[in-house]
């Protein structure tokens, strides 16, 4: 390799990393450093137990997973909003009230909470367990179930 042709690509190097795109890597880095500095432990998931039942209807309940899975069942009142797509559509996404999102089994709904979260959305939670955790700990009477009096 010649030195012009080393130099060229050095400085073919240097562009590339001054580049809008690579500043904004390094600057989504540091958001999301930041961020894991000071989240709480969990990062934001909630389990099922712990929503009253009267608080469903105050939240927005994003179903995270794809309009088929969405089409076959979900949480009742929920929007469908592929995990993919949460950034895309943050728009329609409010900050005044609480959003919940899940997926089938809180994996995929963690990596879009983690987005929005990063992206600004404090106000909201991840299920823990997803749909099928919600459903096996009783839906929305999941909190009712957990106060209530043990049967001997």
């Amino acid at each position: 390799m010649t030195y012009r042709n080393a130099l060229a690509i050095a400085l073919a190097g240097l562009a590339l990393l001054s580049t809008p795109a690579w500043a904004d890597k390094a600057a989504a880095i540091d958001e999301m450093e930041a961020y894991l500095e000071f989240v709480d432990y969990g990062g934001g998931v909630i389990f099922a137990e712990q929503i009253p039942k009267d608080e469903w209807p105050k939240m927005l309940v994003i179903d995270a997973r794809d309009a088929a899975q969405f089409a076959k069942g979900h949480i009742p009142g929920a929007i469908n909003m592929d995990w993919r797509q949460v950034l895309a559509k943050r728009n329609s996404i409010p900050k005044n009230k609480p959003v919940l999102i899940y997926c089938n089994t809180g994996s995929l709904s963690a990596q879009a909470g983690f987005a929005l979260r990063v992206a600004g959305w404090d106000n909201l939670r991840i299920l823990q367990g997803g749909m099928e955790e919600w459903k096996a700990k009783g839906g929305f009477d999941a909190a009712t179930r957990t106060t209530a009096p043990a049967k001997h």
